[in-house]
């Protein structure tokens, strides 16, 4: 994945690449769970309600049916993204904790602050994350600590969150803790530190026997 854009999924709490060490979670081991981080689970029920928040602020933004309908569209890929978002945010703070890195309260009134002048105003800004990064305003407080926290770990590494050194640093926290993703929501590449889609073979097994009775 380009460095660039694993930043930005970083930042924003969303996806996606593939790689060899994956983990794998099973219906049986952790009944009702999304996802296992760490001695954390991370509950169907959880990860929907995060999703409901994104949907009623998308919802509660546009003024008809039709933009509803297409802001959906563009964030197909919602609860996926979103448990990627709720793991990633474990495994950053693993590797912040390793790494001595805190953030306050007052650190992030400031980042605020200066994002919401950037914007024209706290509303600004809330409208510009909720369509840039699927973040609802009740979150995005949270997202930006996410935010500072990456930052300062990344200042701590004597590196940036675009390169290597610092997705080492999440790759080792990920290896630490354990994750195991439902299988329903694919599985976590740990050298990549992200969710990727479950292989489906069986996929390929139907296109095969397609093939063999049209010949």
């Amino acid at each position: 994945m380009h460095r660039r854009r694993r930043t930005a999924l970083l930042l924003s709490a969303a996806i996606v690449a593939a790689g060899p060490l994956l983990t794998a979670c099973g219906n049986d081991a952790h009944p009702g769970a999304a996802a296992v981080v760490g001695d954390e689970r991370i509950t169907v029920a959880q990860l929907e309600s995060r999703v409901n928040e994104v949907r009623a602020a998308q919802r509660s933004a546009v003024t008809d049916d039709a933009q509803y309908a297409q802001a959906v569209a563009q964030t197909g890929s919602l609860t996926r993204d979103t448990l990627h978002g709720m793991v990633l945010d474990q495994v950053l703070q693993r590797a912040a904790d390793d790494a001595g890195v805190t953030v306050s309260r007052k650190e992030i009134q400031q980042m605020r602050a200066g994002l919401e002048q950037q914007a024209g105003g706290a509303k600004g800004l809330e409208m510009a994350w909720l369509q840039q990064y699927g973040v609802p305003p009740q979150r995005l407080d949270e997202n930006l600590r996410l935010q500072l926290q990456a930052r300062k770990l990344a200042q701590a590494l004597g590196t940036d969150t675009s390169r290597p050194e610092f997705w080492t640093a999440l790759s080792e926290a990920s290896q630490e803790l354990g994750v195991d993703l439902n299988p329903r929501y694919g599985n976590w590449d740990v050298q990549k530190v992200g969710r990727v889609d479950a292989p489906t073979p069986w996929v390929r097994e139907v296109t095969a026997a397609g093939t063999q009775q049209t010949a």
